[in-house]
């Protein structure tokens, strides 16, 4: 990049990133029929599977209005479920499908397959990794 204005931005510089990692997701995605919004969704989902719709949102960083037509889409898919809570009718938690656990090794394989396309080494993604998650705290 040369020295403009735009370049010189850190905001610029993260979103490019992130627009082009997106991108790298997209074929290794398509096969299972995902973006990788609902990817993401699903990551949380096996890490913690059968939890509210506010607690997905707090491991995904999703807003509701962002949450709810993922949710939605991947409820259509057959990934998921959502089922109210006897205590709470309002209360919806979310529950993986049996599709959903069945396709979970080859969808947990996809940073890996990922990774093969980088070459910075793992010390290097590790920090930049660090480096972003304290960068989030600051905001």
């Amino acid at each position: 990049m040369n020295n403009s204005i735009l370049a010189g931005q850190l905001c610029f510089s993260l979103y490019s990133v992130s627009n082009a990692l997106t991108r790298q997701y997209r074929p290794f995605l398509k096969e299972f029929d995902l973006t990788y919004p609902q990817f993401v969704v699903l990551l949380a989902l096996y890490d913690q599977d059968n939890i509210s719709l506010k607690e997905l949102g707090e491991k995904t960083l999703f807003d509701s209005g962002t949450l709810t037509p993922l949710v939605q889409k991947l409820e259509a898919k057959e990934f998921l479920n959502r089922v109210s809570v006897a205590e709470d009718e309002r209360v919806k938690k979310v529950i993986l499908t049996d599709k959903a656990r069945g396709l979970k090794e080859q969808i947990l394989e996809i940073p890996n397959q990922m990774r093969c396309s980088m070459r910075m080494s793992d010390e290097e993604l590790e920090n930049l990794k660090q480096l972003s998650k304290n960068l989030l705290q600051d905001l």
